[in-house]
């Protein structure tokens, strides 16, 4: 498959989970797709995402910006920024989602997301 054609669904997915539609993400997942969030536990198969994308009441993705999406072979990377309105309140995060495809049907998604910081909230630092 074309560069062109894995960015071009890769942009009908992000515009649809805009739009809090996840049925067309799925609709371009191959039956055993494989999400991985990190930081999170990993999901396999269609109707396994699904459920998880249904139980996320409390959040609410309220605008999605994609800066860019790189394709090469049968990968892609996508990354942006986005707001999700949890439990009523607006949080900002960046995202880097990467991306598998066999033929035209994404296989492996790893996806990175990052919460910005918002005022008040003290610096963390790691210890070695």
């Amino acid at each position: 498959m074309s560069t062109a054609r894995i960015k071009e669904i890769i942009e009908k997915v992000n515009a649809a989970f805009e739009q809090n539609n996840p049925e067309v993400f799925l609709e371009h997942c191959a039956d055993d797709v494989r999400w991985d969030m990190a930081g999170d536990e990993v999901r396999t198969g269609k109707e396994t995402i699904r459920e998880f994308m249904s139980s996320m009441v409390d959040s609410k993705l309220t605008s999605l910006n994609v800066t860019s999406i790189i394709a090469e072979g049968d990968a892609a990377a996508c990354y942006g920024d986005m707001t999700m309105e949890e439990n009523g309140s607006p949080s900002s995060y960046s995202y880097c989602d990467v991306y598998r495809f066999s033929g035209d049907q994404i296989t492996d998604l790893r996806s990175f997301v990052v919460k910005h910081k918002t005022e008040g909230e003290s610096e963390k630092t790691a210890t070695a």
